[in-house]
């Protein structure tokens, strides 16, 4: 793995530096000059901008009424509520379709009105707006329909709706085609041309409550606009979150606040969502949990059954319906797991058996009866493993429907673009897509992108990199710092999580492993002086002052040891968490006292006897 530097402009740092000791964020002096590297290198160099980045506020929202098209779909759907219509919401079945519904939908009825929803059912309907559930709303009295996290390239559905005579409003952020917009009645999308609204990649669910925020500030009183907008961060947080969008500008005030709200969910269908993950504590959740506990179990709905389960979830009062809806997303987030592992297993060894198509500039697996479902996630798990963009096609006789997930340096949905001939339908991003073509098209795609991508990249775009932000001794890791990088929490997206580099630092046991796949390593400074470990007691220390007694936030020390020396931090030494590192580890036949080049991040262990601060690996090699 290829080690990369991100370059620091300490000039401007120590500026910003300069701005925030008297921030009322109270930052440790210590840790202020690592902070403003980092924030730099995140490109926040103004004071200003770096205070609403480490503190966002309700203030930061932007007005709705920025973006296009928004006025006209607030006109119409406030006219709706005068005249008592009833509303179609249209959603998709992921996390961001369903959490769009339930925010617009508890918006519109806080207001006054009265709104239905559809979900498409992921197998019999497919992504996407429907002729017929468009012409059925008609048939029953509707009048308004608006789509969520879906109908940027609904062309053929506008014109049902017109037909029908159903007026239409567009919400989406998915990337518009060459052919523009539909002719709807308002298409409210931040990516659409001639939209200069401030954050252009909200997604679907964040779109949707800009819809919403838009409707309040006219219908309801200022203090309880507030209040609400709160309640529906915490839903649009888990959106934001799971979509993968940059957690950046508007994006930020979402996950952060939002988060912060999960503490103290009141929603009964969020608080048995929370349950089920155990994560129901009282305290902040981050992002990854938000990502990797929350979100599968609201997804696995749509992708194993009916997503309006999850708008149904949010919408249940009672604490144990509540609990039984989340009971069975927590089972068929199981029966997501184990149909995953099944064609993860016979994709992996048909790259295995298969050179050619292992060693494609851009992976097109195919499989018959493979469920639809699942087929996004293993698109990503063989862009982990290999490096390279990668379509799985689920076959279903003459028909097959696809996935695909992306590297940085390809723009998938150019690439499917450039051979649209190929496809059915398909829409998406540059990092993933969603298509549908006929079964004998598949060869002929795995040929085109193939070479479209051998015309794009080099072998150097498939090897594995990591991104440092600064190098960090292990003598200035210390408390005050891990507390001040929570502060740039949530990690997402463009807004991923510091890792540093620490050189020739000493190994003071062997390797233990840890349920097979880990590995936990205890390290030090390498530049400190020998003799025996002692527990370290922050009490007796000459500079105990500067490290914080343990307390209910698990903060303190904790993991570490100090060994006699002249320079005590030196000799401090910390447990290091290889998460599926133990094969890698093992291939460098590790023994106490060798010398190791580290790349990690820091991490707090919340264990209540055991715990403490402790560095999480990303890269192990030997010190040169």
């Amino acid at each position: 793995m290829r080690w990369i530097s991100n370059p620091l402009n300490s000039p401007k740092a120590r500026v910003l530096e300069a701005a925030l000791t008297d921030s009322r964020l109270k930052i440790s002096v210590s840790a202020l000059p690592i902070l403003a590297d980092l924030l730099v290198g995140r490109r926040i160099d103004e004071p200003e901008a770096a205070m609403h980045f480490l503190a966002p506020a309700l203030g930061d929202l932007h007005d709705p009424l920025l973006m296009s098209g928004m006025k006209a779909g607030l006109d119409r759907l406030e006219g709706a509520l005068e005249r008592k219509e009833k509303v179609l919401i249209y959603g998709d079945y992921d996390v961001d379709g369903t959490t769009a519904i339930v925010i617009l939908k508890a918006a519109i009825e806080l207001c006054g009105g009265r709104a239905d929803f559809h979900v498409p059912h992921r197998i019999r309907e497919g992504y996407g707006m429907r002729d017929e559930v468009i012409e059925r709303a008609a048939a029953e009295g509707v009048r308004l329909i608006i789509s969520v996290d879906t109908g940027i390239r609904a062309f053929a559905a506008a014109e049902t709706a017109r037909r029908a005579g159903v007026d239409l409003i567009v919400t989406d952020h998915h990337l518009p085609g060459q052919d523009g917009v539909p002719q709807a009645l308002a298409v409210v999308n931040p990516n659409q041309e001639g939209c200069n609204y401030p954050c252009k990649h909200l997604c679907g669910a964040g779109v949707a409550f800009k819809l919403a925020q838009g409707l309040m500030q006219r219908r309801l009183d200022a203090k309880d606009q507030s209040r609400l907008l709160m309640s529906f961060l915490k839903v649009v947080a888990i959106a934001t979150i799971a979509d993968s969008v940059p957690l950046l500008g508007e994006n930020r005030v979402f996950a952060k606040l939002g988060l912060q709200g999960l503490r103290r969910p009141v929603n009964a269908g969020l608080r048995a969502l929370l349950e089920v993950a155990k994560l129901g504590d009282g305290r902040t959740l981050t992002a990854t949990e938000v990502a990797f506990r929350v979100a599968p179990r609201m997804n696995a709905a749509g992708r194993m059954d009916v997503a309006r389960e999850v708008v149904d979830l949010f919408n249940e009062k009672d604490m144990e319906r509540a609990r039984t809806i989340a009971g069975r997303l927590d089972r068929l987030n199981a029966e997501r797991q184990e149909e995953e592992r099944r064609i993860m297993d016979s994709i992996f060894r048909r790259l295995e058996d298969e050179p050619g198509l292992r060693e494609a500039y851009c992976v097109v697996v195919d499989g018959e009866g493979w469920h639809r479902g699942v087929i996004g996630i293993t698109a990503s798990r063989v862009v982990e493993r290999y490096g390279r963009p990668t379509l799985v096609i689920s076959r279903e006789g003459e028909e097959a429907h696809g996935s695909g997930r992306s590297i940085a340096s390809f723009h998938l949905l150019q690439a499917i673009e450039s051979c649209a001939e190929l496809f059915s339908r398909y829409g998406g991003h540059a990092h993933a897509v969603g298509f549908g073509l006929p079964s004998a098209n598949v060869e002929k795609l795995r040929e085109h992108l193939d070479a479209y991508a051998r015309a794009r990249l080099t072998p150097a775009d498939f090897e594995p990199q990591l991104g440092f932000d600064r190098e960090l001794p292990l003598g200035e890791v210390t408390p005050e710092l891990h507390q001040a990088l929570l502060l740039l929490e949530p990690f997402g997206m463009e807004n991923r999580e510091p890792v540093f580099a620490a050189r020739a630092v000493r190994l003071m046991a062997p390797p233990a492993a840890v349920k097979e796949k880990h590995v936990r390593l205890r390290v030090a400074a390498g530049n400190g002086g020998g003799g025996a470990a002692q527990e370290f007691k922050p009490r007796c220390h000459p500079d105990a002052a500067a490290i914080p007694k343990r307390d209910g936030a698990g903060a303190g020390l904790g993991a570490a040891t100090i060994q006699a020396s002249s320079s005590w931090r030196e000799n401090i030494s910390f447990k290091a968490m290889g998460w599926g590192m133990k094969e890698s580890c093992d291939r460098l036949q590790l023994l106490a006292g060798d010398r190791l080049d580290i790349a990690y991040s820091l991490g707090m262990n919340e264990h209540p006897e055991f715990g403490g601060l402790e560095l999480n690996l990303r890269d192990v090699v030997r010190a040169r």
